[in-house]
């Protein structure tokens, strides 16, 4: 530093040191951002396993989420419009009841018996899908989402239509929201439900079906059967 005739500290001090603002009050916090989010149907946005609300006005919008160590804050177009203390407990919901519709706030917590009762109201197919669906998961939670789809589908296709649709969903297995949907769509549901196919038998014993004990390999085998015949 001989060129400057002064320490670095001393140019510290005369230079960078009068315009430096005080340390703010609190530390930075690292956040992680999650962009384009979509808001599913039961206003939840879903971030490693765990569900947060936002205000139910928002379902199917995209929200960007800012996630630290401790908070999960949600925007749209830029404006907050939620924070949650972050939950790490997978298959679990974090709701706002001020989210929630004025039909919802009545009752504050899903339970997997007032799914199922709402299912009854539509059909007996359509109760044992949405009993299949929550059985099919490890926490009965975890279902709510495809089981709630499922049941307002009857307000775009009607009761009866949707009743179909699962009663050929249960018949070929289908487990989820898209599924019924897709049936819906496509108009399947106006088909015949496709019947099981009949169980497999084996055929009844032959004297020349050879088992499997005839191809392996033997001191007693016979000279015609090493020989290929």
């Amino acid at each position: 530093m001989r060129l400057y005739r002064a320490s670095r500290r001393e140019l510290f001090e005369r230079l960078d040191q009068p315009h430096l603002r005080p340390l703010p009050a609190e530390p930075f916090v690292c956040g992680e951002w999650k962009y384009d989010a979509r808001v599913s149907i039961d206003y939840h946005i879903e971030w490693q396993g765990h569900y947060y609300s936002v205000p139910y006005a928002l379902i199917h919008e995209l929200v960007d989420a800012r996630l630290t160590t401790t908070t999960v804050e949600l925007f749209h177009r830029g404006q907050r419009v939620a924070a949650h203390v972050r939950s790490f407990v997978r298959g679990t919901h974090t709701t706002d009841p001020a989210h929630m519709p004025k039909a919802h706030r009545r009752h504050l917590e899903w339970t997997p018996s007032r799914v199922i009762t709402w299912a009854r109201t539509i059909g007996s197919q359509t109760a044992a899908l949405v009993e299949a669906i929550l059985a099919d998961r490890p926490h009965p939670e975890q279902g709510y989402r495809s089981c709630l789809g499922i049941l307002r589908l009857a307000k775009r296709d009607g009761d009866a239509r949707l009743e179909a649709a699962c009663t050929r969903a249960v018949a070929v297995g289908a487990r989820s929201y898209r599924h019924v949907d897709s049936i819906l769509t496509h108009g399947l549901d106006r088909l015949a439900v496709p019947e099981a196919p009949p169980p497999l038998t084996l055929p009844p014993a032959h004297e020349h079906l050879r088992g499997r004990e005839y191809y392996q390999d033997s001191p007693e085998a016979p000279a015609s059967a090493a020989a290929g015949e």
